[in-house]
């Protein structure tokens, strides 16, 4: 037994709970039933969320002559 090691845990330092909403919430598109997590703020499932393009930096505009 002497040659085992033993590990051992350190507490994490106490912080904010995570927000969370009501519960059984369903996706708002139509005809979508799936259940949305106590922690998701959005009101659509990831599947049914919209698509948003970050705006690029550094690439040069056409201008149309």
């Amino acid at each position: 037994m002497s040659n085992q090691q033993v590990l051992r845990a350190t507490r994490t330092a106490p912080g904010r709970a995570p927000q969370q909403t009501e519960l059984n919430r369903v996706c708002a598109a139509a005809g979508c039933e799936t259940r949305l997590s106590r922690y998701n703020k959005r009101q659509f499932c990831y599947s049914h969320w919209p698509t948003v393009l970050p705006v690029q930096r550094g690439v040069e505009k056409k201008i149309a002559a």
